[in-house]
């Protein structure tokens, strides 16, 4: 058999050969013919080199199909791969799960740290919000300290230190009945005054300062309150506080006044860090133009002794919850917080004996003399 094909293979290169001596243009023909077939290959031989430099020539042709087809297999895997991982996605949603599932105790985080990011004129914003707030609240406000002219306003000032001005109001009246001017007390027998101050607490020691400064008055001033700072912080037991007002309730000078409940309200409320008394009120005066120091003192310190208690503050209840870092650290419900008011809002007497006509018209009440009821 493999004589019969070696013969048949040279009868047909005779007959090509014939074939082409006896037709020279033909040959021209397809020698022209195959030179246009073998342009596109050349054109392709970049695509045959990147894919194996190694093929031998005259398999280029025919393996060329096999070897496009390697590429978009590959291709195809590569795009297979991101389902094979489809599971790794899904671990990435977890942290954001998380995230969303503590976002509601996000807001008591927030009011508690707002202030401290808070610009300068944010706070004064907020500061000078809350006052206006409170003059709403309280449009009655005024001092709770009973007295007819400003020697009567200097000495209960001094003895309200470490009591309340209840007590202060139901004592004083007998002391000024004995002694109504600076000229009596200061020549009154300590003893007797004593006795009078006794259930204001340290009695000794404010009955020192009550002669003290009367007789100060007497001899340095003619027995006349003296209208400036300098001059009222020269008398005994007259610190920056009972100056401030003194001045501002009795000479209607503006002064603010930081007893114990503004100290307490003012750091609650993010106005100022500070603890020594001096640097409060510089601090807080410094938020507000000084037209509102008096009345400022007064919102503050109602509010502090009605509703924002040093001990359990009634958050509940409070209008300017809303505008308060500290909102959460007393009772928030409404109900039990009512309970927690005291004095008028509380339907409560007040601590005046002889409170503003403004007062008894917005509804407070005049508080019982010493020993009644």
């Amino acid at each position: 058999m493999g004589e019969q094909g070696s013969d048949g293979g040279r009868k047909t290169a005779k007959a090509a050969k014939t074939a082409a001596a006896g037709a020279p243009d033909a040959a021209r023909e397809a020698a022209s013919a195959s030179g246009r077939r073998a342009a596109p290959a050349r054109k392709a031989a970049p695509a045959r080199k990147a894919a194996g430099k190694k093929a031998a020539p005259g398999k280029k042709a025919a393996s060329a199909p096999a070897k496009k087809a390697a590429p978009s297999k590959k291709a195809s895997a590569k795009k297979d791969a991101p389902l094979k991982k489809a599971p790794a996605p899904k671990k990435q949603l977890v942290a954001p799960r998380k995230a969303t599932a503590s976002v509601p105790a996000a807001p008591a985080k927030t009011v508690a740290a707002h202030p401290r990011g808070e610009s300068r004129t944010a706070l004064v914003r907020r500061a000078r919000r809350i006052n206006r707030e409170l003059a709403e609240v309280y449009p009655y406000a005024h001092p709770e300290l009973d007295f007819d002219n400003p020697f009567q306003l200097v000495v209960a000032t001094v003895l309200s230190a470490q009591t309340t001005d209840l007590r202060v109001n139901q004592t004083t009246p007998a002391l000024f009945a004995k002694y109504p001017t600076p000229e009596d007390l200061a020549a009154a027998d300590p003893e007797e005054v004593e006795e009078i101050l006794r259930p204001t607490g340290f009695f000794r020691a404010k009955t020192k300062s009550v002669i003290g400064l009367s007789k100060a008055l007497v001899e340095q001033f003619g027995g006349e309150v003296p209208g400036r700072l300098e001059d009222l912080v020269k008398l005994p037991g007259v610190g920056r506080k009972t100056a401030f007002v003194v001045l501002g309730n009795a000479f209607g000078r503006p002064g603010i006044t930081v007893d114990t409940h503004f100290q307490r309200l003012v750091r609650r409320w993010k106005w100022t860090d500070e603890t020594d008394p001096d640097k409060i009120e510089a601090a807080v005066g410094a938020l507000f133009p000084k037209s509102d120091w008096t009345d400022l003192s007064h919102h503050v310190i109602w509010h502090g002794r009605r509703i924002c208690h040093a001990r359990k503050p009634a958050c509940g209840a409070c209008p300017i919850a809303p505008l308060c870092p500290a909102y959460g650290e007393g009772e928030t419900d409404p109900e039990k917080a009512k309970k927690l008011l005291k004095y008028e809002k509380a339907g409560q007497p007040g601590q005046r004996l002889k409170p503003p006509q403004a007062y008894l018209d917005a509804g407070g009440r005049a508080a019982p003399p010493l020993g009644a009821g």
